[in-house]
């Protein structure tokens, strides 16, 4: 691996042969051969869209080829079609520290923290506060505001991520948080901040957008109500791959979700006039499942079978605190501000560097073959999905990276074009 850039003294050769030998002892390393990841890129964007793996390539040619072209509507029941939200959601339940029977893949976190917003604010008939912390993804408070708009007196607001407990009191219904802040990495102590809202009769709703597959997770120890997710950031379910639902077994028999769609009746196929809910997680489908979508995922899932989240864990935080080390180690990129805390305990899987031009340089990082993303509006994010990257990658990403703050090649005008998305 040749630099291109010089690094003081003789810290090249010393990094590289640290990189090296955490690759070799890197229990991890093999499961990178289940990805088809295209050649001479360095992909650090997993954090919002996993790479193709080829079991998920696998399924997906099975369900079109196999079986909905040869077995065609008969495929509902021959290839268990029907099952598919529940059979992904046992798939998941592990990996989230969750039973089976409490966790199910259906539509989108968006459509699914609606389900769970209006269910739990059912529960707590006597309060209308709901609580999330700011700088929040978009979308989760969206939801929010826009139910609100059909429920007289409810309420939003917003509060510091890092003084929520010293924030909460008896007026609050829903505390509804994301896990790990989508731009700073920033992690919020769940077990702590659970038990602080349930001592005084708050519901929590997380979200493990940027969790799930990265993070331990114990959502049933932990007491968590209830929590969402995606399937297409770090399970690598595929672009639109569908979300998946935990509620905790106490609330099973209350669940009264507002989309009663048919596939969350009781009897689906006795096409009854009047709507009866299923019972338990069965109750949060609503319309009929995307099944190649589905199948995709459950193909991607099974590179999790054989993988302890613990190690993920430990690599994950190694893999940013090594790129953090290089990055803070040479002159040329000393420009870049660390937004993300460092400590072990408060951070996910990613970091984010800011910087005034953080998009140009995020445009001239990919096409120098590294792959990370901007968040606006100054923020270049770097996300580390254990399972496909390597050390040695993060060593050659941070050397380019370098290498386009020494040129400045990140002003030239082709860089300074928005995508639409960005």
């Amino acid at each position: 691996m040749i630099p291109q850039v010089i690094w003081p003294n003789d810290m090249w050769m010393h990094t590289l042969a640290k990189a090296r030998e955490l690759d070799a002892k890197d229990v991890l390393k093999n499961k990178r051969e289940s990805f088809a990841l295209p050649n001479n890129k360095i992909y650090l964007d997993g954090n919002s869209l996993g790479p193709a793996s080829y079991a998920a390539q696998t399924a997906g040619q099975s369900v079109i080829n196999a079986q909905w072209q040869t077995d065609l509507i008969t495929s509902w029941n021959v290839h268990d079609w029907i099952r598919l939200p529940q059979i992904v959601g046992a798939q998941i339940a592990p990996i989230i520290g969750a039973q089976e029977d409490c966790v199910i893949a259906c539509d989108s976190i968006s459509i699914n923290l609606y389900k769970l917003l209006h269910s739990a604010l059912n529960l707590q008939p006597d309060r209308h506060v709901v609580m999330t912390q700011k700088g929040n993804f978009p979308t989760d408070g969206y939801i929010a505001q826009g139910l609100m708009a059909h429920r007289s007196g409810v309420c939003l607001v917003y509060v510091d991520e890092k003084d929520i407990i010293a924030q909460l009191d008896e007026s609050i219904a829903v505390l509804m948080l994301t896990h790990v802040n989508y731009k700073t990495g920033y992690m919020l102590d769940m077990r702590q901040i659970t038990q602080a809202a349930h001592e005084l009769g708050i519901l929590v709703i997380w979200d493990l957008a940027h969790s799930a597959g990265a993070v331990e997770l114990s959502l049933d120890n932990d007491e968590v109500d209830f929590a969402v997710g995606c399937g297409y950031k770090y399970l690598n379910g595929g672009p639109g791959a569908p979300a998946f639902v935990y509620v905790n077994s106490r609330y099973h028999s209350q669940l009264r979700q507002p989309l009663s769609g048919w596939m969350g009746h009781a009897r689906a196929f006795a096409f009854e006039q009047d709507y009866v809910p299923a019972d338990g997680i069965n109750s949060l489908l609503c319309g009929t499942p995307n099944i190649i979508s589905m199948a995709v995922l459950k193909g991607a899932l099974t590179i999790f079978n054989d993988v302890n989240i613990a190690d993920i864990r430990q690599k994950s935080l190694g893999l940013s605190a090594f790129m953090v080390s290089v990055i803070q180690q040479h002159p040329v990129l000393q420009a870049f501000e660390l937004i993300t805390d460092m400590d072990d305990a408060k951070r996910g899987s990613q970091i984010a560097l800011a910087h005034p031009d953080a998009y140009s340089i995020c445009q001239a990082w990919i096409e120098q073959g590294v792959i990370a993303d901007f968040r606006a509006p100054n923020i270049l994010r770097v996300g580390f999905a254990p399972l496909y990257i390597s050390y040695c990658d993060v060593l050659q990403a941070v050397d380019r990276l370098a290498y386009i703050m020494q040129h400045k090649t990140y002003q030239a005008k082709q860089y300074q074009i928005r995508n639409s998305v960005t």
